[in-house]
């Protein structure tokens, strides 16, 4: 059975780092594309970050781009998102999810296993 345990939100001042894991419980984490999404108060979950499952290919959101970085370590079934330069509008529940297949996706729908969420907040 598969379980992603996310840990390391928090409360931030604005421009400062957070660093985000994610632990996959299970023996196929190599072969899962893994992805970092975010939900704010009234908004709908959109896609962070994502990287492929054997990490030689990311994407990230337009605005998060130069200041968040997704890495994965498959010895330690583990994913993180490094965050810096945090803003305001980056506060949000973050979720960790993965994907049984080569590609990245932008959608949720895609994502076949999640994590549950953490709380970041970046004060101004």
């Amino acid at each position: 059975q598969v379980q992603l345990v996310v840990s390391g939100g928090g409360l931030v001042q604005a421009g400062g780092s957070l660093r985000l894991s994610c632990v996959f419980s299970g023996r196929t984490f190599s072969s899962k594309t893994m992805g970092w999404f975010r939900q704010a108060p009234g908004k709908e979950r959109e896609f962070v970050a994502g990287i492929s499952w054997g990490g030689g290919s990311t994407d990230s959101l337009d605005s998060v781009k130069g200041r968040f970085t997704i890495s994965r370590d498959n010895a330690k079934n583990t994913v993180y998102l490094q965050m810096n330069s945090l803003k305001p509008e980056d506060t949000a529940v973050y979720y960790c999810a993965a994907r049984s297949a080569w590609t990245i996706s932008h959608a949720s729908s895609a994502y076949d296993y999640w994590g549950q969420g953490t709380q970041v907040t970046v004060s101004s």
